[in-house]
């Protein structure tokens, strides 16, 4: 079954987050959460069979990344091979899913896959995408592919590898934000790594939230904690304080315990990511995740009409009732990997071409 969007109105959401099935996700994301807390990065931890073929497919993603290769393009905005890439995965995504779902849920748990590489004809990224990586985490342990004992191991290994993944994307093919606001994106993209890693942090007798300021510590201790290793990421590809270019972490970081940020960015995904209408607009219900919005079966008819040039489906049953265009289809925000890359390139005389993969772009003033 093809998962279709369901959330149509305000109505739809204020139904779905009173829903099992918004319970079902938040609780299965407060479950790995947990299972996390105090652990690091570079813990030992035993990955099962099933975590080791999830590797494996994050490394066949990786590699297709690594074979197509960017335009050499003077724009700042995303690059158009992102899209080959895209359809990469989807040709190849049913058979690096073979032996980890079960055949009938290929189809379903597929799209969720394929959708939290972010979206092709915007090439953008945001945490509408991020949340499909865990719906396809949800769908695996709702079909007994994962167990419990397996979520440090998801986490850890497999969310964080996620993560590296969408760097490596973000870098090469320049995702632009998915959104002129960022849609909540602690970094411009993403917010559960913040979350996860906060949980590491919680425990720690001596680190605290306003360590983040401490560059010495973001570099002994990025490779331990996810929180910092991200702080430190955004850092190195913008220049300044980080009160003006991350005013959100800058504010965060004033928290008396991790404890507090932890439990603050849980209570702040429920209402500025899944409670927001913009966003879960487009998200996609099937048999695994299972709600019925207010368009019945309008939703999967409406589904299978073209996108159009910003890339939503702005059929009067898709986009939120009430709305000429969805919130989301703002100004085009060129990518920070994309600006640095550009100013390191004619400072150096060559092309704009994609920054390099194995480390971090030149920094560039923020403003």
């Amino acid at each position: 079954m093809l998962p279709t969007r369901q959330i149509l109105s305000p109505d739809d959401l204020a139904r779905f987050l009173e829903s099992p099935a918004c319970a079902e996700l938040l609780a299965f994301m407060d479950a790995l959460n947990e299972a996390v807390i105090g652990v690091k990065t570079t813990d030992a931890i035993e990955d099962s069979a099933v975590v080791q073929r999830l590797l494996a497919l994050l490394a066949a993603v990786r590699e297709a990344n690594k074979e197509i290769k960017p335009l050499e393009t003077q724009s700042r905005f995303g690059n158009p091979a992102f899209r080959d890439f895209y359809d990469r995965c989807e040709a190849m995504l049913p058979t690096w899913l073979v032996d980890i779902v079960p055949a009938r849920h290929v189809e379903e748990v597929g799209r969720y896959a394929l959708e939290s590489f972010g979206n092709r004809r915007r090439i953008d990224y945001g945490t509408g995408h991020e949340l499909n990586f865990m719906a396809f985490l949800l769908c695996l342990h709702k079909l007994g592919v994962v167990a419990p004992s397996d979520y440090r191991a998801l986490v850890v290994h497999v969310f964080f590898g996620y993560i590296e993944v969408m760097r490596g994307l973000q870098m090469s093919y320049w995702l632009e934000p998915a959104g002129s606001q960022g849609v909540w994106g602690l970094d411009d993209y993403h917010f559960l790594p913040f979350l996860f890693g906060a949980a590491q942090l919680r425990p720690h007798r001596h680190l605290r939230p306003k360590s983040i300021h401490n560059a010495e510590i973001l570099d002994e201790f990025a490779k331990d904690y996810m929180y910092l290793e991200c702080v430190r990421f955004v850092s190195s590809i913008k220049t300044g304080s980080l009160r003006w270019h991350s005013p959100m972490l800058d504010d965060i970081s004033g928290a008396k315990s991790w404890e507090k940020v932890n439990v603050g960015l849980f209570k702040m995904f429920r209402a500025e990511v899944i409670g927001k209408l913009p966003i879960m607009q487009h998200f996609m219900f099937g048999s695994l995740i299972a709600f019925s919005g207010s368009g019945g079966a309008q939703c999967a008819a409406a589904a299978a009409d073209g996108d159009d040039e910003c890339g939503h489906h702005h059929h009067a049953h898709v986009y939120a009732f009430g709305q000429e265009f969805p919130d989301c289809c703002g100004i085009k925000v060129p990518s920070a990997a994309a600006a640095a890359a550009a100013s390191a390139a004619q400072a150096g005389g060559g092309h704009a071409a994609a920054a390099p993969r194995d480390v971090f772009a030149r920094p560039i003033p923020f403003d």
